[in-house]
């Protein structure tokens, strides 16, 4: 059975945009000479909609789409995903079956995410559907748990519609799924998923076909566009490629930088450098995705910078093309200190005199995005967002946080990736004590853990969901676990201020870890 398999990026809430690119798959002569085209989950209106779904001139508009996709069909069958009213049950997310230019089924999603329960009601799960001689089934990823039951027919081919948000460690569960189907069911799939960014959220694509023997006979790039014609009878087992997580990571950042810029209209972003590594990655990541032309970085050294930090500043915008301006904070802190004296009174300097040199810095770069209309790039990790180290309205400031879903010894790991050729972020960055450089001889370590363990007890707590006990059952100690444990706690309320991340985790703040503040 010959199968066109589409996997494209989306705009979300604009559903005459995707049918554009929908028509033009559909015109190919992939499509034409393909028994069935095949389309991700959510493909006509994007996911996740949130609460826009609920409003009936986007449902309206997404009914007007598919009556002209269907008018155009011609003798072509598709399967697209969109947000359907069904009489008598309510709003589903749904996979509507399109042949001959009418609706021959519709299939509406029984799992819902958390989010989803909001507004869509529960469907009725994986269909199994009779179509050129062969029983297919087909559902959404999340419901093909289903085909573990017995089913009254046994499917010849799977066909999986996804819309999988991206963390590292999907691929590979995705993967491993398939692989499951096709040994229980002895009967070939394809599954298909969409790639794009839609704000935090990612989509890797990867979509894949495997023959009732378990072959793969295709294997869609991840994050890049592709379509392809597949014979699930006539073609021979493919290579079997699995990037290293690190890779998908760092394609995935890539391509969220870019997304969030084009579907925002954006084209210009901004960076603080401060010579060490987090602003480095993120602008090396900024310049790959945005070119070094559109990217800015500013370099504000305190009277407690060393020379060293300032010069890594200038070796790594050089490094990268991207032009730079140097703009010292000292004259500022030392007004902002004079213009306080009366307030303060006679109080030694303390963390709010640090807090006043970030703040200083988060202003001179949002003025500068705001005059050259950039976008201003965070550049807090992981590590520091659960810890709370960080100042609101200053180093918290931006507009995106690029690195906010990697830990502190992750961020290391991807810049050993950007530099696998040659050196883009310089060695000393990588290599020197990491350092906010607020007051004089000033290090990461003074304030917080040393990161390989500050990381692995951060990944016990909010990865794999261990209390104190647990965690100190794995060998840590008990006095350090319930410090970290206790910052993250207390820095809830921070984190709900801070600009939305790139999801590249299993476990992102905000979006997958919601808990009370107080």
């Amino acid at each position: 059975m010959n199968i066109h398999i589409v996997q494209h990026d989306v705009v979300t809430n604009n559903p005459e945009e995707n049918m554009k690119w929908i028509q033009y798959e559909l015109d190919r002569p992939e499509s034409k000479d393909a028994l069935l085209t095949v389309f991700p989950a959510c493909t006509l209106c994007g996911s996740p909609l949130f609460g826009s779904v609920v409003y009936t001139d986007l449902q309206k508009r997404a009914q007007a789409c598919l009556q002209e996709l269907i008018q155009k069909s011609e003798h072509r069958a598709f399967l697209i995903g969109m947000p359907l009213q069904i009489q008598d049950k309510g709003l589903c997310n749904a996979i509507v079956f399109v042949q001959n230019c009418a609706i021959r089924g519709i299939i509406t999603k029984k799992y819902l995410a958390p989010d989803e329960q909001k507004y869509f009601v529960r469907g009725e799960g994986v269909q199994i559907i009779q179509y050129q001689e062969q029983s297919i089934a087909i559902g959404f990823y999340e419901d093909l748990k289903e085909l573990s039951k017995q089913h009254i027919e046994q499917p010849d081919m799977v066909i999986c519609c996804g819309c999988n948000v991206f963390d590292y460690n999907k691929p590979y569960r995705i993967r491993y799924r398939m692989h499951k189907i096709v040994e229980n069911l002895n009967a070939s799939l394809v599954f298909v998923n969409r790639i794009g960014g839609e704000g935090s959220f990612l989509f890797a694509g990867g979509s894949m076909a495997l023959n009732a023997a378990g072959q793969v006979l295709c294997q869609f790039p991840y994050f890049e566009e592709h379509s392809q014609a597949v014979d699930l009878q006539l073609m021979e087992e493919c290579q079997d490629e699995k990037p290293e997580a690190v890779e998908l990571v760092y394609k995935a950042l890539i391509m969220g930088i870019q997304d969030y810029f084009r579907k925002n209209g954006m084209t210009r972003a901004v960076v603080g450098l401060s010579g060490g590594m987090d602003s480095a990655m993120v602008c090396a990541l900024a310049a790959q995705a945005l070119g070094a032309e559109n990217v800015h970085g500013i370099l504000m050294p305190s009277q407690y910078s060393t020379d060293h930090s300032v010069k890594d500043a200038v070796d790594l915008a050089n490094n990268l093309g991207v032009k730079y301006d140097i703009v010292p904070i000292k004259p500022l802190f030392d007004q902002l200190r004079e213009t306080m004296k009366p307030v303060f009174g006679d109080r030694a300097e303390d963390v709010t005199e640090e807090n006043m040199q970030a703040r200083l810095r988060g202003t001179i770069v949002m003025a500068y995005a705001n005059k050259f209309g950039a976008l201003m790039l965070n550049t807090s990790n992981k590590s520091e967002a659960a810890m709370g180290y960080g100042t609101l309205y200053g180093d918290c400031n931006g507009g995106i946080s690029v690195i906010g879903d990697l830990y502190k010894t992750e961020v290391y790991q991807l810049a050993e990736y950007v530099n696998r050729d040659q050196e883009i972020i310089p060695i000393n960055t990588i290599q020197k004590a990491p350092s906010a450089e607020l007051r004089p001889g000033q290090k990461d370590s003074d304030s917080l853990p040393e990161y390989e363990i500050l990381d692995a007890i951060l990944n016990l707590h909010l990865e794999e969901q261990m209390c104190h006990e647990e965690i100190v059952e794995e060998g840590y100690d008990p006095e350090v676990v319930a410090f970290v444990l206790r910052r993250v706690k207390q820095n809830e309320w921070k984190r709900m201020q801070c600009p939305p991340q790139l999801k590249v985790s299993p476990m992102s703040f905000n979006l997958d870890r919601k808990v009370p503040i107080s």
